[in-house]
């Protein structure tokens, strides 16, 4: 029988903690080479390596790369500590690159009555109850979000305030049973660089959860197989006053192509299951035109086929503009942690329990997107994602509230102690 959780709170609400970590700027970049991408990153993980200082953790560790470490020793006898796996806990100090995270003003919804949720700093940014229905089952709570000029940064801010939040529960109740917890607060999640830097041996872990999910008791697990498709079309530029006969504009090549995309297959058409291709980014210019696509299918086979498309498609455009090059180059961004996740039940099994002890009714659901837990799953550590209580993740609609942030801190409190209880 698992032992009761004590009462004691926290020193410090989550919800102190989050907004303190959310006006921070730690917005990644996708077109930087080195890890982190940004500045503002190494600002929260110092912060984050103090505080952990602060709650008395020996051994933590800041790396070159910004990866933060800390290791929470087994509150076990010896032979009990030596018997119960290290269990990991991941959270990414990034946010979005779409939409910014500087100056964030974080406004507290206090006993949310119902209604929609006009943003102060623009009005035109309004979280409606038709669009999000969970705000019906969210009256009394404090509801926090950014003041609709930014993004808020619960995605993965949230999940680092519970974590911390954790740890500082553990500490004010010496008396809950867990083994050795290993911690990694990681950069550049949102563009896939910063886990790639992660020292597995240094972290230790025989299975991990990534704290980066949404809404209250949804744990993923599973995320897409996902990649990567540039499509470079080459042109010939030359002045536009003497231009006939000569110019080869690479631009409508691009237009041409991007038309040819199924709009049924393009994220805001799909759900559930079904795939995309989702054209991101790219640089226009006469000589030469770059277009950055993702794609994505829970399954290798829908994948494939994906890509198959997009190369017949690139084909079609190159008969229509035979004086420009197209150029098709595929790579693998990351895999299905479910292929690896159903050989490991227990893992899932326990987040589920943990959930229920919280007071909540786990989901299990597919990510339509993915984690640093694909990282891990796929070098021997499996990594499923919890919820953090979050809604509207990489836009200026998002949100979450004091409920959440103190639920997900509840689960994960649970959680170590349905592993150490074997």
């Amino acid at each position: 029988m698992s032992q009761r959780v004590a009462q004691r709170p926290p020193t410090e609400s989550a919800i102190a903690r989050f907004i303190r970590y959310v006006e921070i700027d730690t917005q990644s970049a996708d077109d930087a080479d080195a890890v982190p991408s940004t500045p503002g990153q190494w600002v929260l993980a110092r912060l984050l390596v103090d505080e952990l200082h602060e709650l008395g953790v020996g051994d933590v560790w800041l790396s070159d790369t910004c990866m933060v470490y800390a290791t929470i020793p087994a509150h076990l006898d010896s032979d009990g500590a030596a018997a119960v796996p290290v269990v990991g806990l991941v959270a990414h100090m990034d946010t979005a690159p779409a939409v910014t995270g500087a100056n964030v003003k974080v406004v507290v919804h206090t006993d949310y009555q119902g209604g929609d949720i006009v943003l102060p700093g623009d009005p035109s940014q309004v979280i409606t109850v038709a669009a999000n229905p969970v705000l019906d089952d969210m009256i009394g709570d404090d509801i926090i979000t950014a003041d609709g000029t930014t993004l808020l940064g619960s995605d993965d801010k949230a999940g680092i305030a519970a974590i911390l939040s954790m740890v500082d529960t553990l500490r004010q109740n010496p008396d809950i049973r867990h083994g050795t917890i290993s911690i990694a607060f990681t950069p550049d999640e949102e563009v896939g660089t910063g886990i790639e830097t992660l020292d597995l041996e240094r972290f230790g872990a025989a299975f991990a959860y990534t704290v980066d999910g949404d809404g209250l008791g949804i744990i993923y697990d599973e995320t897409w197989h996902a990649r990567t498709a540039t499509v470079t079309f080459k042109g010939r530029n030359t002045h536009p006053g003497s231009a006939k006969g000569v110019l080869v504009n690479s631009v409508h090549a691009l237009a041409d192509f991007v038309a040819r995309l199924p709009i049924e297959m393009l994220p805001e058409a799909t759900e559930g299951r079904e795939g995309f291709m989702h054209p991101t980014r790219g640089t226009i210019e006469v000589e030469e035109s770059v277009l950055v696509i993702g794609l994505r299918d829970f399954e290798t086979s829908g994948l494939d086929a994906k890509e198959r498309l997009l190369r017949e498609l690139a084909s079609q455009t190159r008969a229509r503009f035979p004086d420009v090059g197209v150029d098709v180059d595929v790579e693998a961004f990351y895999r299905n942690i479910g292929d690896v996740l159903k050989g490991h039940p227990h893992v899932v099994e326990q987040a589920m329990e943990a959930t229920r002890r919280a007071g909540l009714t786990p989901v299990i659901q597919a990510m339509r997107g993915g984690t640093d837990g694909a990282f891990l799953t796929f070098r021997g550590v499996p990594t499923p994602d919890l919820f953090t209580g979050g809604y509207n993740f990489h836009g200026k609609l998002e949100f979450n509230s004091r409920r959440g942030l103190e639920k997900t801190t509840e689960m994960l409190v649970h959680l170590v102690q349905i592993v150490a209880a074997g």
